[in-house]
């Protein structure tokens, strides 16, 4: 009998305006670094979040209503960094990150928190991809 051997995870390889609308998304977002590594191994609720518990759990900065919180949460979601976790009876309120997610926390992982922080013009493009995307619904 022989072994099989694991074969090594491919990365896929996203359009780089794909990479950099997904950073962007996540460094415009009001969460901390702590919340996407927590979120490469582990579902994270939304009530863990939102609230004092996201400050608690050094997801936020600053308290966030659960409804600002689902709100950036699903934007995540829009340029493809976050998925929803679902269970045996359908969708959760709990969060983990796509590959692609993955992928920009990886590279990220060893940079200091100052590579996670916004410009001026992040903000601006970031904000005008969310005011597109909602205008194509």
């Amino acid at each position: 009998m022989t072994a099989i051997k694991p074969q090594p995870t491919k990365l896929i390889q996203y359009p780089s305006h794909t990479i950099r609308r997904a950073e962007r998304a996540i460094r415009c977002s009001p969460f901390q670094k702590p919340l996407f590594t927590t979120m490469r191994s582990l579902s994270v609720s939304l009530q863990a979040i939102a609230a004092q518990s996201g400050v608690d759990h050094h997801y936020t900065q600053r308290s966030i209503s659960e409804l600002a919180a689902e709100s950036s949460l699903l934007w995540l979601i829009q340029v493809g960094v976050l998925r929803r976790e679902v269970d045996g009876q359908g969708l959760t309120d709990s969060f983990r990150l796509t590959p692609l997610g993955r992928q920009i926390v990886e590279t990220w992982q060893n940079q200091e928190s100052s590579g996670f922080t916004a410009s001026w013009l992040d903000h601006f493009y970031n904000s005008l991809n969310r005011w597109l995307q909602f205008l194509q619904f």
